[in-house]
This record gives structure tokens, C-alpha cells and sequence, in this order.
């Protein structure tokens, strides 16, 4: 009875240990890719602020135009 508790109680400690692995492991890259994000938002900003820039807005037909044609 008590080497199946010891048993038990291993299996427990090594399913937790890798499911605390994972989870730091799945915060760690969530965080890398959102700030990997924010600064692609940034500079996505930037560069339509640029002059130059035409925003185009899509037709009925579909197809993608500048805006007044």
C-alpha cells in the first residue's frame, strides 16, 4: 500500500513540474509575440503617417481602390 501512494505521489510531482514548464513556457513566448506585435503596430503607424501614403478602400466589385475614384 505505501509503495503505491510513493508511486502515486511521483507521478503527481512530475505531471505538475511539467505542467508549471509549460505554463512559464506559454507566458514566456505570449509575451514575446505581443510585444513583437506592438512594435509591427508602431511602425505600421509610422509609415502610413508618412506623406505619399494613399489608403484604399475596396469597391463594390472587390477590388481595392483610392478613395473618390
Amino acid at each position: 500500500m505505501t509503495a503505491l501512494i510513493i508511486r502515486l505521489l511521483i507521478f503527481v510531482a512530475i505531471f505538475v513540474a511539467i505542467a508549471w514548464g509549460v505554463r512559464r513556457i506559454w507566458r514566456d513566448w505570449h509575451g514575446a509575440f505581443k510585444a513583437e506585435d506592438k512594435l509591427r503596430h508602431e511602425r505600421d503607424l509610422r509609415e502610413r503617417a508618412q506623406p505619399g501614403v494613399v489608403t484604399l478602400k475596396r469597391d463594390k466589385d472587390g477590388k481595392f481602390r483610392p478613395p473618390g475614384d
